[in-house]
């Protein structure tokens, strides 16, 4: 492969994105990221030989977009399957309704596996920690552009206090943590459901049947904690399997507890408030991420990232922000 002409910090799906419209224009580009593999916040895990979703829950594709043609491609090749367009919501008293909304879709394999899927045949590079990035230059290496495909308080970790796009940037206050904590039964015993949102419940704000989900019919639920008690333990995530169990207990009326459980620290799970443009480009640095955008989402990071690439690819713009 050519000498890059774009750096990429970050192997999720929107630095991905970012990278294959790079790659269509031509443009060589490299993805480092510190972690053993892609995925960022799509991660997957093997726990008791199973993979389980530990970040994201779902995705959703509005119809006539770029990204539905992705997903469309990824349903044809069994990568993602349509799962549901109903979602539970539950109270302090349990779930007490359905909402029916948009088609979510899930991943078999598990959603990294998309993320993989993505960067097949991109440079990447894993294991990779960047420490300082200036305009166009990562370290001490020169790039034309060198992009941050993650959570803004990472991104500001590797800027210059006082710079402008340090200063644009949110800082830790306003993202958001959670604790994934995920609960296998011996067997089944909970009425039916997809997913919930959840209200009300000083310890979890989602919980998902990942059985379900992955359509394997594991006796496995995840749930994602409030930023409350994330807080409260992220020096120890599995200080909060305790109350989080209890908590889902509660809510399906379920006798048994449950014969194992992990726990997974998000610190920049979502961000507070979202950056009204999809993406920040301004002196040979590039931002993208769920965080630009309408809503934090799958799509919103990868139609980021996508955005991006292109805009790069076609010159971009002296103050593109």
């Amino acid at each position: 492969m050519q000498q890059p002409q774009v750096l990429i910090i970050g192997a999720g799906i929107s630095g991905m994105a970012c990278a294959q419209a790079l790659k269509s224009a031509g443009i060589p580009a490299r993805v480092v990221d510190r972690g053993r593999r892609p995925g960022g916040r799509m991660t997957s895990r093997t726990i008791n030989s199973r993979t389980v979703d530990l970040g994201a829950s779902y995705f959703t594709a509005e119809p006539g977009t770029p990204f539905a043609d992705v997903v469309s491609d990824w349903v044809a090749r069994g990568l993602a399957r349509p799962w549901t367009d109903t979602v539970a919501v539950a109270g302090a008293d349990g779930i007490n309704r359905v909402s029916t909304g948009p088609m979510r879709y899930a991943a078999p394999a598990g959603l990294q596996r998309l993320v993989a899927d993505l960067g097949h045949d991109l440079d990447i590079h894993q294991g990779v920690t960047i420490e300082h990035v200036t305009a166009g230059e990562a370290d001490t290496e020169r790039y034309d552009t060198v992009v941050l495909a993650m959570p803004d308080p990472q991104a500001r970790r590797l800027l210059t206090v006082g710079s402008a796009l340090h200063t644009e940037l949110n800082d830790d206050a306003n993202w958001e943590p959670s604790i994934a904590v995920v609960l296998e039964w011996a067997a089944r015993d909970w009425e039916s459901f997809h997913t919930a949102f959840v209200n009300d419940v000083a310890e979890i704000t989602t919980l998902a049947d990942d059985g379900d989900r992955r359509g394997d019919d594991a006796p496995v639920l995840v749930a994602h904690t409030t930023a409350a008690l994330a807080r409260q333990h992220l020096d120890d995530p599995d200080g909060a399997i305790t109350s989080v169990t209890a908590a889902v207990r509660r809510l399906l009326s379920l006798s048994d507890a449950p014969t194992r459980a992990f726990a997974h620290r998000w610190t920049f799970a979502r961000p507070a408030a979202q950056h009204p443009q999809p993406y920040w480009l301004s002196d040979r640095i590039g931002v993208c991420g769920d965080a630009w955008g309408q809503r934090s989402s799958v799509a919103t990071a990868w139609a980021s990232g996508d955005a991006l690439g292109r805009t790069i690819a076609a010159g971009g713009d002296a103050d593109a922000r």
